[in-house]
C-alpha cells in the first residue's frame, strides 16, 4: 500500500463526515433558493427568489460594497505581508520580537477584534477620549469616523490586520523553502539586490501569494460578522443582507436569503477558479 492511499484510508472516515455534512447544507441551500420548501406549500421550483434578489434597490450597493472591502483589504494586507516576509526572513536584532508580534492575532477570532476596534477607533471609544484629553480635539465627535461608516474604513482595517499575518506565514514558508540560491546566482551575474528581488524572487513566490490573497478575498467577501457591526446602515455588506434575511421573522424570505447566499458562494468559487487558472498557466509557461 502506498503512503498516498494509506494517507487517505485515515482521512476518510473525517473527509466522509465533513463531506457529507457540507453537501447536504450546500443542497438544502439550493432547493430553499430556487423556493422549493415543502413545510411551506412551496413545491414548484422557480427563480423568483433570485429575480427578486437581482432587482433589489439596494442588491448592487451591497455588492459593489463587498467588493470594495474584499479588494481593498486584500490588496493592503499582501502588500504589508510580503515587506514583513521579506524583513522576517532577514536576521537582524529584535526579529523575534516582530515575527512574534505579526503572529500574535491570528488566533483572535474576527468578532472579537471587531468588538475591539469598535472599543478602541469609534468616535467614543479611547482613542477619540485620549485625543480629547490631549486638546488634540473639541470633541469625541470631531475624531474622524473610521467605524460604521459609509466607506468600510474600519471594516478594511480590522480585515488588513487579522489577514496580515495568515499571509506572511505562507509567503515565509515558500521563502524557506526556495532558500536564497536563486538570489545569489542573479547577485553573481551582475543583478543588485533589488533586481534579484524583482526579477527572480517575486516572480517564484508569486504562486503563494496569489493563493494566499485568493483564500483572503474569498472570506473576506462572504464574512458577516465584521460588516455587521462596524458596518453603516447603508450600504450594507452582500454577506448581512442575505443574514438580514435569513433571520426575518416571515420564512417567504428565507428562499432570497438562499439565494444571496448562492450568489455570493459563486462570486467567491468563480474568483478561486480563476486563481487556479491563473496558477496552472503560470506553470505551463514556466516549464
Amino acid at each position: 500500500m502506498t503512503d498516498r492511499r494509506r494517507i487517505f484510508l485515515l482521512l476518510a472516515p473525517a473527509l466522509m463526515v465533513i463531506g457529507g455534512l457540507f453537501l447536504t447544507g450546500l443542497g438544502l441551500t439550493l432547493l430553499r433558493s430556487f423556493r422549493y420548501m415543502p413545510a411551506l406549500g412551496l413545491t414548484d421550483p422557480d427563480l423568483a427568489a433570485y429575480v427578486a434578489v437581482l432587482t433589489r434597490p439596494d442588491f448592487l450597493a451591497s455588492l459593489g460594497f463587498s467588493l470594495w472591502i474584499a479588494a481593498a483589504s486584500t490588496l493592503i494586507a499582501a502588500m504589508l505581508a510580503l515587506a514583513s516576509a521579506l524583513l522576517l526572513r532577514q536576521s537582524f536584532p529584535g526579529r523575534a520580537v516582530i515575527s512574534f508580534l505579526v503572529q500574535l492575532n491570528l488566533t483572535i477570532p474576527h468578532i472579537v477584534g471587531a468588538i475591539g476596534v469598535l472599543y478602541l477607533v469609534s468616535q467614543s471609544g479611547v482613542f477619540a477620549r485620549l485625543a480629547r484629553a490631549a486638546g488634540m480635539i473639541a470633541a469625541p465627535s470631531d475624531f474622524p469616523i473610521l467605524t460604521n461608516d459609509p466607506d468600510g474604513i474600519g471594516i478594511i482595517l480590522l480585515y488588513v490586520w487579522k489577514e496580515l499575518p495568515f499571509i506572511t506565514l505562507i509567503l515565509l514558508s515558500s521563502l524557506q523553502t526556495l532558500g536564497e540560491d536563486h538570489e545569489a546566482v542573479a547577485r553573481s551575474l551582475g543583478a543588485s539586490r533589488w533586481q534579484a528581488v524583482a526579477h527572480v524572487l517575486l516572480p517564484m513566490i508569486s504562486p503563494a501569494l496569489l493563493s494566499a490573497s485568493a483564500l483572503v478575498f474569498a472570506f473576506s467577501f462572504g464574512a458577516y460578522e465584521v460588516p455587521l457591526i462596524l458596518g453603516a446602515n447603508a450600504p450594507k455588506a452582500l454577506a448581512v443582507l442575505a443574514w438580514q434575511a435569513q433571520t426575518e421573522p416571515d420564512l417567504v424570505a428565507r428562499p432570497e436569503a438562499m439565494a444571496m447566499a448562492v450568489i455570493t458562494a459563486l462570486i467567491g468559487l468563480g474568483l478561486l477558479l480563476a486563481t487556479l487558472r491563473s496558477l496552472r498557466h503560470r506553470g505551463l509557461h514556466a516549464r
